[in-house]
């Protein structure tokens, strides 16, 4: 066979390996391969982030106007339009057709290579019939898929995952979801505004959103139990049946009824399960054990990488990983990050110059990492918990508040949520903050600037909110803790 040599290939066509193909390659004459497949712009593109959010909002317009008097007598007996909330989903979308993220490669000089890409020798991918040769680099930016734990009966059941609920067709009058992070909190929100009745959280644990900080996992579970969203803590499937269990495709309801028994010896009957208990890295059939990553030294499925992004243990500096499949942080903006990183790190390397800077060195992923759920209310974060802190060694100081200030009262009557930071004593900066309340997703960027530049709290002082805007529970926060 034919070998095609590039300067980089990268497996993966997502956010992560579209932004390390193009960082590496940029104002050079450098080649690159994104190797693909299924669509280019990945997960992100068309089963997570931007039709879940799309999915969300409509429901937040909404509830804003419903309490909002002027405007809630005009809006407050109707509900969502259901096609167009949808059709406003798959424009988003781009009803799955990636030919625009194709042409975006081709006018940045990276060709676009469709097919299943395994390694298969240092600096080698092979994808189908064709051999790949890098001169530089191979990136690994493949990704994680949902995982659907090992219960009896549960896979037979063919249940929903992630991707079912974001490209939702039919919703399903009767909703059980296992699981209580992210995916799970966010699903319940969406599809209980879409119109599913009976909405059960499955939850293993004692709370939800177990990875931030307890009270925002309260407050979620509170407004959905006023919506009317059952969530059971301390619950987990111990068995599912589903005797016409049916593939009719992604996002519609696949056969009759499941049933599904509990932990507590009870059962509970569904139109529709959604599992939504974690991701697995997409790594099963990569062909890492060519390159010296088998189970033996990789038991986990990730790829280990430092903070140049270069894979730790093939020999030479040619293998790289960003994005979900290094484990670090399974965020398509650090992602992004990651890539920018590795991509300023080939091209140095491919043109000798030394790694000098932050410029070529990952350390957001480590402990500023900012997130927002799109729940009600929306929960936006950003570095350590208190209990990470803690862990970590710190002497910390923690400050928490309800965020009741002018700019969130002017926002929508029934404005309400709290905040929070933890603060490293020995230097006065901000270790984490989060924010838990109505829309407060643009908060956590100010925070997110506070931790990675560790700006003294004495500092803050000078940062002065503009009024009235919500940015003001800054002041409540920097007052507390001086007290």
């Amino acid at each position: 066979m034919t070998v095609e040599e590039f300067d980089v290939i990268v497996i993966g066509g997502g956010p992560a390996g579209e932004n390390a193909a193009a960082y590496a390659v940029a104002g050079s004459d450098r080649t690159a391969a994104l190797v693909e497949h299924e669509l280019v712009g990945g997960e992100c593109s068309y089963w997570a982030c931007m039709p879940s959010k799309a999915l969300l909002r409509p429901a937040e317009v909404l509830a804003t106007a419903r309490h909002m008097p002027g405007v809630e007598e005009k809006v407050g007996a109707y509900g969502l339009d259901v096609p167009a909330a949808l059709a406003r989903r798959d424009a988003f979308t781009h009803d799955r057709d990636d030919s625009s993220q194709v042409l975006w490669a081709d006018s940045v000089g990276i060709d676009v290579i469709r097919g299943h890409a395994r390694l298969t020798g240092t600096r080698e991918v092979t994808v189908g019939d064709r051999i790949l040769r890098a001169r530089r680099a191979v990136v690994l930016a493949t990704g994680t898929t949902a995982a659907v734990p090992d219960i009896p009966g549960l896979r037979d059941a063919l249940p929903w995952t992630s991707r079912d609920a974001t490209a939702v067709q039919e919703v399903p009058r009767r909703l059980a979801i296992v699981g209580g992070g992210v995916v799970a909190c966010e699903a319940a929100t969406w599809l209980h505004e879409l119109g599913a009745d009976e909405v059960t959280l499955l939850v293993r644990g004692s709370s939800l959103l177990a990875r931030t900080e307890p009270f925002a996992g309260t407050l979620v579970a509170e407004t959905l139990g006023k919506h009317g969203v059952t969530v059971r803590f301390g619950t987990s499937v111990t068995a599912a049946s589903r005797p016409d269990a049916a593939d009719t495709g992604i996002g519609r309801i696949h056969g009759g009824p499941v049933t599904l028994t509990l932990s507590d010896g009870s059962t509970l009957t569904a139109d529709e399960i959604l599992v939504a208990a974690g991701r697995a890295p997409a790594t099963a059939d990569l062909g890492l054990g060519s390159v010296g990553l088998g189970s033996a030294s990789n038991s986990s499925g990730y790829v280990t990488v430092d903070d140049h992004l270069t894979a730790i243990g093939p020999d030479g500096d040619w293998l790289y990983a960003v994005g979900d499949v290094t484990g670090r942080a399974p965020l398509t903006h650090m992602g992004k990050y990651q890539a920018r990183v590795c991509g300023d790190v080939i091209a140095a390397r491919a043109e000798g110059r030394p790694l000098d800077g932050p410029r070529f060195t990952a350390s957001a992923d480590h402990g500023a990492v900012p997130q927002v759920v799109f729940t009600t209310p929306q929960v936006a974060s950003v570095g350590l918990t208190e209990n990470d802190a803690r862990a970590a060694g710190f002497d910390i100081e923690t400050v928490e508040v309800d965020i009741d200030v002018a700019g969130a009262a002017l926002a929508r009557d029934d404005f309400g949520g709290r905040a929070s930071l933890v603060i490293d004593r020995a230097g006065d900066t901000i270790l984490g903050a989060t924010f838990a309340g109505t829309e407060v997703a643009e908060l956590v960027h100010a925070a997110t600037v506070a931790v990675v530049g560790r700006v003294p709290l004495a500092q803050l002082w000078h940062a002065v909110p503009s009024y009235p805007t919500v940015s003001e529970v800054w002041l409540r926060l920097l007052e507390k803790q001086r007290r």
